[in-house]
Order: structure tokens, then sequence, then C-alpha cells
């Protein structure tokens, strides 16, 4: 999973009431549990959804809905969308069921259940109401109901019963026959009646595979092609029809083809989906930018309002994070993720690797693959160093992804993608001055993918002295030291190593601050106005257009700035991208001075990371090594 958040930078064993079944093998077998969504009849905005599980032979079974779903780390309660629940007899009534919690339905004289009957509601429209009490699922894990495009998480949808976690399921989608539909489970059959209607049926040999293949349906824009020997399938829906599919497609080529080319020989997929919805900021759309990642497939949540090329930018940013995810934990992974419990979720400690390894790649590969210059990858760097100081440095991570659910814990999350990501680097530049350049983080992780594989998961506890036995006793001291123990990192000893230090350099900004995080505006308290302060001048952007410290803001394209909406309106300038319109009127010595225009891109003055021309032959050599292999 990757959280992105527009302004400060911001992916589980199954345990219940008892077996269902005193045969649930068999029935895995011979039983499908059959489950239908039919989509063309939404009522009050709910889809119903029909669970036929075959014959019991018990007296009572439990019924569930994720509390927790994988690649998040954090409670959804998918149960609390859940409406109108009934369990029905092979006639038609009503058999007697009780509500044991949030997420979970007993049902009595099970041996008489026929099927399972209840509405669901969409997650995407409680985002801005508060929801409905409690924590409210990350949008990328969320589920969209509207006329014309239905987001399909299926754990939104389709639960489980406890004993019956690895029996197949048969899943039959109706909906409107012009809707177009992407997912990557397989499909069994699909019949158009003469009605206008489409049904759809797939196939899950277990119930992970319901989780793990999401859907999109509805008037998507559809682009196909092949990356080497696999077939990427983007789906995207833009409400508003800002973008579409071909205009990202090569984008996504390049990144996948990179990828692809950084991965070497680690096994991938022959097919991988990327849903794309762009989020148009209204009351009911999604808050939540990010992805949540898939074995094969990725469902991601981005701005609408992007322009072409940063939403390119996003999609490489967060796109790649969840595909390299095929790695780790999707291939290495311990036995809390291998079988994940959705009910009461136990943590591995290797959260450094889940999301810190994969974090990593996603920003390596970029330098590695020539898509970036190497001063863009040093300032990504220093960008994560100086949010993850904004955190707790002296967590231990081990004990922090054991307790994600809880505080103070919870809210150190993010630092998996800034100090996870440079955990990850300093282990990386450590193993190639270790072997003189052979040796990566990389191959480690392949060398894990060949000792483990998606179907067999490593002993938690044991995962640091199997990596120290591998490698380096000073790879596992690392460890050791700052991963499983409190110790913060001196990042100089391992920029040291490849010839770099600290300088003055120029980095991308925005149009608030001016490299780092200087913003560009001041306030006087006593006479209610905020004005740019001199370090307005040190934004490419501002300088070029004339602005002079001292000079007050009185409006942003044509609203008034206060000090009372201050935080909205600067807020928004946050967002604004290099193509778009702007206008300010600013006071200048009792003048009205307007400014107007296209914006373009801002850059700033910033401490960051250079190369040191003192550095040493030996230092290039393994700086060379790390960046281009």
């Amino acid at each position: 999973m990757k959280n992105y958040l527009a302004i400060i930078g911001l992916s589980v064993v199954l345990a219940g009431c008892g077996s269902a079944k005193t045969n649930a093998d068999d029935l895995a077998i011979n039983n499908p549990i059959q489950t239908t969504l039919d989509l063309t009849k939404v009522t009050d905005d709910k889809v119903p959804v029909t669970i036929n599980p075959g014959r019991f032979t018990v007296e009572t079974v439990a019924y569930r809905l994720p509390r927790v779903v994988q690649g998040t780390y954090s409670v959804s309660d998918f149960g609390k969308y859940v409406d109108d629940f009934k369990a029905l007899d092979y006639k038609g009534n009503e058999l007697k069921v009780t509500k044991v919690d949030v997420n979970t339905w007993s049902i009595e004289d099970a041996e008489n259940l026929d099927k399972l009957t209840y509405y669901v509601n969409d997650t995407f429209d409680i985002e801005t109401s508060g929801g409905i009490g409690g924590e409210q699922p990350f949008s990328p894990a969320g589920t969209n109901i509207e006329e014309d495009n239905f987001v399909l998480n299926l754990h939104g949808f389709i639960g489980y019963f406890d004993a019956l976690k690895n029996s197949q399921y048969g899943l039959t989608v109706i909906s409107d026959l012009d809707f177009k539909r992407t997912s990557a489970l397989e499909v069994k059959s699909e019949f158009l009646t003469n009605d206008g209607k489409a049904i759809t049926t797939y196939a899950a040999p277990r119930y992970f595979d319901i989780t793990d293949n999401p859907m999109m349906y509805g008037k998507l824009d559809v682009e196909e092609f092949m990356v080497g020997d696999i077939k990427i399938v983007l789906s995207v829906y833009s409400p508003n029809n800002v973008h579409t599919a071909a205009s990202q497609k090569e984008t996504v080529f390049k990144m996948m083809q990179a990828q692809k080319n950084y991965l070497g020989d680690i096994n991938s997929t022959a097919r991988y989906d990327i849903y794309l919805y762009l989020s148009d900021g209204s009351e009911t759309a999604p808050k939540g930018m990010g992805a949540l990642e898939h074995h094969t497939s990725t469902v991601v949540v981005l701005p609408e309002s992007s322009s072409k090329e940063s939403l390119a930018s996003s999609i490489i940013d967060v796109v790649a994070h969840e595909f390299f995810h095929i790695v780790t934990p999707l291939s290495v992974h311990s036995e809390d993720v291998h079988y994940f419990d959705y009910n009461k979720p136990t943590f591995s400690k290797h959260l450094w690797m889940y999301e810190g390894t994969t974090e990593y790649f996603a920003q390596h590969f970029q330098i590695y693959e020539g898509l970036v210059e190497p001063n863009d990858f040093y300032n990504t760097i220093m960008t994560k160093i100086n949010t993850s100081k904004n955190l707790d440095d002296a967590m231990s991570f081990t004990i922090m992804r054991e307790n994600v659910l809880k505080e103070p814990y919870a809210a150190n999350y993010y630092n998996v993608y800034m100090k996870g990501a440079l955990i990850n680097m300093c282990i990386d530049i450590l193993l190639r001055k270790e072997s003189e350049g052979n040796r990566s983080i990389l191959s480690l992780m392949k060398e894990l993918s060949n000792k483990y594989g998606k179907e067999k998961p490593f002993v938690d506890d044991n995962l640091i002295a199997e990596i120290t036995a591998m490698t380096y006793p000073s790879i596992g001291e690392f460890l050791n030291t700052h991963v499983v123990g409190n110790v913060p990192i001196n990042y100089n000893d391992f920029f040291e190593m490849v010839g770099l230090t600290m300088g003055q350099t120029e980095v991308p900004t925005n149009y608030i601050f001016a490299g780092g995080q200087n913003i560009i505006f001041d306030a006087d308290q006593t006479k209610g106005n905020i004005f740019f302060s001199q370090m307005a001048l040190k934004n490419s952007f501002w300088k070029s257009q004339g602005v002079q410290a001292g000079d007050i803001i009185k409006k942003v394209n044509g609203a008034d700035l206060t000090l009372q909406n201050a935080q909205q309106v600067i807020g928004g300038m946050f967002g604004w991208q290099a193509g778009q319109e702007y206008s300010l009127e600013l006071e200048r010595e009792g003048e009205v001075i307007s400014l107007s225009g296209t914006l373009e891109k801002a850059t700033g003055i910033s401490e960051s990371l250079v190369e040191s021309s003192e550095a040493t032959t030996s230092q290039i050599e393994l700086r060379n090594a790390w960046l281009k292999g």
C-alpha cells in the first residue's frame, strides 16, 4: 500500500466461532460458494448481494466480512456497510440471525440455510460525512457505487464462513450491457440478455482470491498492451473526462518496462491490472489518495484535477511502488501474511521490508534505469530524511510493526515509506561495499524469493538471522542496531561511502515553499494581512513574476485572502500545477499590483546531497555501482 497525501507527503489466519462444516475440504472441492452481485438493482446507493454456501451439517455458523484486509495496517470494519442482512431457508423463510459484532453474523438452524441476502453501501460516499462510526477504509481499499462506475474491492461485498476459507468461490456479476468490465479473475462464462444485461461468472480458488482480485465496472477508458511477456490492462475512470487511459499509456509502458528490466529474472505475472479512479474532489468523491497492492493488480485513487504531467509523475511514484510488491510481501513474506486473519490480525515484524524495500525499489529503479537524474534521486532521499526526522526516529521498527494498530505506533506508520526506504538504501550501499559491487538489496531479495516464494512463508523471528547468514555480519549488526534496536541512523556514514556530502542545490518545489520546508509567506496579526516574505525571492517562479518582500496578498484567483481563510486558500495553492492559469492581487506601498498568467515549474535553493569533489576513486566506483549497477 502507498498512501499518497497531497500536502504532507501522506497494505493477516482466520479466527472465529469454530467450524461451520464437518468436512470443509470436501465442500471446497465439490461445492463452491456461489455469490452474486447485481449492479442493475441498486437501491438507495446499495448493491444487493446473495451468498449460497451449499448445505451445512451443523446447527450454527458464523459469517464475517473483514475487519482488516491485506496490505492495509488499519481497521476497516467492512461489516458496518452491510444492511438488511437475512438468512433464508430452502422454503424462503427467514432463519434467526444474531449480530455478534460489527463484522459477524451468527446463523441458527444452519442445516436448513439456503442462502444469505444483504445490501452493501459503498465507502467512498461515507468518507466526507465522517462515516457511520469508527475508522474508515483507505480509499483504494474501499468501494464505489455510482450510476456509471463501480469500484469492486470484493472484500467490501463478499465475506467468508470460518471453516470454509479454502473453499472455492463462484462469483456472478450482473451489470448493464454497455458497461466495460475489467478483472483479472478467471472468467468462466458471459451471457448477454435480451433486456440489456451482461451476466459474467468468475471463479476464485479460495477466499483469498476474492480479496486479491478487485474489479472495476462502468463507463471506463481501457487500454491493453504488452510489456515484454506481461499484459498490462489500464482502466481509467475520470468522472469529468479530464484524463484518458491513452494519455497515460506511454508513461505506464515506460515505467513497467523499466521495472521489468530492474527486476531481471524475478518471477512476475502474465497479467497486471491498474484500476485508476480519478477523484473530482466532490462531496462523495474519495479523499484518500494512493494505492493498494494485490498479487496481479492495484487500485489507485488520484486527483482528477492533476495536469497530464503531474498525473504521470504520481502514477510513476505510486503505481511503481505497488508493482514492486510482487517481490515482497507477495513473494517473500512471513506466516502472519500467508495465513492472514481478517478478523483478528497478527502482524509480522518486518514492515521495514514489506513497505520499506518496496518503496526503496520504487525510487531506486528510476535512477538505475535512467528515468531521473542523480540530483533528482538525491533530493528524494533528502526529502525522506527530513520527513522521517519529524516522526519518532528512535522507534524500533520491529516493535512498531507488531503494534501498528495501536498508538503511538499507528501515528508513526507513515515512516515505513520514509525511514523504511532509507533503511534499505543503507543496506544496499553496505552490501555493495562488502561485495565489491557484486551484491545488493535487490540480489538479496532474489535469493530470499528463490528460498521461499509466494507459497512458502518464512518464520518471522528467524528472518534477520537468516539474512545475516546469507550476507555479512555487518548487515546483521545494522539490522539489530537500527531496525530491531532504536538507534537512529547516521546517514552521513553511508553517504561518505559513496562520495556524497551536503551542499546547496536547486530543487523542485511548489508555489508556497522555497526549497525544503521554507514557506514564502508571513503574516501580520495586528493588521490581519498575509504577505510575501524575503524567502519568496528564493522561489524561482515568484522571483520571475517580480514579487517583492512585503507585498500584501489581497486576492488569490479572485478569492479574498484573510487570516481566517488562509489555511484553505494557501492550502489550495499547494495543489497548483504547472500549466494552470493563476491570478493574484497584491498591495505594494498602497498601490494595487495585479499578477496573472500561466504557472511555470518552480525551483528553490535547498541544503541537499551533492557529489563531493574530493571523492576517491573507490568511493566513485561504489557510487556508480549503487546508482547504475
